[in-house]
């Protein structure tokens, strides 16, 4: 498939298998009444494998180390992004984040391959504020990462765009809510 092609397939996927109306909390703690469950998407063999070449062909010609996020969004998007990739012939490593430092074993917040040094991309389903992938990124960068990039499947224009920007890291949504026909 081309480019165009994968993006329209996966806009597809996302109003077909992720986009629910209804009466919504969402983790930033404010109310909606549309929900975006990424997971119904990226946990379908189609979903993942077309998000992955849409995320793939984004970053194309970029030098990525690494592909990571928070637990537990990001995490069927990079092993998605990972298995894609090597297919391409692509190296890439990754990780997760934690929500907070373990207690136990090795005490990492950031779980995985991510090394110093890695120039890294982070990914997510759906942003609201950003909140979650920026405390991400600080772990990330704790741990000797430096960010390059955030993708998200889907901005929610309710601030993401913005707090990223004030970190200086490039933010690139894959759709908009108004991809979706909704007005924020």
């Amino acid at each position: 498939m081309d480019q165009d092609a994968d993006r329209a397939r996966l806009l597809e996927l996302v109003q077909r298998d992720a986009f629910q109306t209804g009466e919504f909390t969402l983790a930033s703690g404010q109310k909606s009444h549309y929900y975006i469950d990424g997971r119904l998407l990226t946990l379908s063999s189609d979903g993942a494998h077309v998000l992955a070449q849409v995320i793939l062909a984004m970053i194309e010609g970029e030098r990525i180390d690494a592909v990571g996020g928070m637990t537990m969004g990001a995490d069927p998007i990079i092993g998605a992004v990972l298995a894609v990739a090597d297919l391409q012939g692509r190296e890439l490593a990754g990780f997760i984040c934690r929500k907070e430092q373990k207690q136990h074993g090795t005490g990492r917040q950031v779980e995985g391959n991510l090394q110093p040094g890695h120039r890294v991309l982070m990914v997510e389903d759906v942003v609201t504020t950003g909140g979650s992938t920026l405390r991400a990124m600080d772990a990330v960068e704790a741990a000797g990462g430096e960010v390059i990039r955030v993708i998200a499947m889907v901005d929610r224009l309710a601030g993401a765009s913005e707090a990223f920007e004030k970190r200086g890291v490039r933010f690139t949504p894959i759709f908009t809510v108004k991809d979706l026909g909704v007005e924020p």
